[in-house]
């Protein structure tokens, strides 16, 4: 594989997934075949290999298509790189929307979104992928980038929790905000560490772990 000419590294390209697919999707390249079919390549190899060992000549052989044509709808690596996370991770909030709304209480759906945040991320083909091809990479990017994506998943999740609290079903004196946030940095210390006790395969044995230290944050304080 080789390894391209654009500077982007895997912790640049990774460091703000959260942010892109919470982003504005104004200015997102058309979903036609040809981008769909690029975009599918594209995270293909980067599960597979890694960001840093792919160029757009890699994707182009993968996609069956011209290096011009792939540059015709990403003018660089870089914003090749960005697509693609912005898709996946666009994919993974549906996701996660769909699986807390099936919920029926606010505490069900606090359990839900736990395991679906676990749960999709880590069998995401991208994420899943760069997780074990690139994972200092995407743990640095997580984590080293001065609590920027933290906070930008955290504004998330706390906005779903204000959305309870507007409906009667969360207490005015919970502190949403503080809530998302130990709920967001549980997750993502669960998905940049491996637990010996908690088996992230199992989604009761999540479900259970939301409930016992989660649901409770729920509570008013005494």
């Amino acid at each position: 594989m080789g390894t391209g000419t654009a500077g982007v590294t895997a912790a640049e390209a990774t460091a703000s997934v959260f942010e892109l697919a919470l982003a504005d999707s104004a200015g997102d390249v058309d979903d036609d075949p040809t981008s769909s079919r690029i975009l599918d390549a594209a995270c293909a190899l980067f599960a597979r290999v890694g960001i840093q060992r792919c160029s757009m000549n890699d994707v182009a052989a993968e996609a069956g298509v011209s290096r011009i044509t792939v540059y015709r709808r990403f003018a660089s690596r870089e914003a090749l790189v960005q697509h693609a996370v912005r898709r996946e991770f666009r994919r993974y909030i549906d996701q996660f929307v769909l699986d807390v709304a099936a919920a029926a209480t606010a505490a069900d759906r606090v359990v839900a979104g736990f395991v679906s945040a676990l749960r999709n991320t880590r069998d995401n083909p991208l994420v899943g992928g760069l997780m074990a091809t690139e994972p200092g990479s995407l743990v640095s990017s997580m984590m080293g980038d001065g609590g920027d994506t933290l906070a930008t998943v955290r504004a998330f999740v706390a906005g779903q929790l204000r959305r309870e609290q507007r409906a009667g079903h969360v207490a005015d004196t919970v502190d949403v905000d503080l809530v998302a946030e130990v709920m967001v940095r549980l997750s993502t210390s669960f998905l940049v560490t491996p637990s010996r006790l908690v088996d992230l395969d199992d989604d009761e044995q999540l479900a259970e772990v939301a409930r016992r230290v989660l649901v409770p944050l729920l509570e008013p304080a005494s």
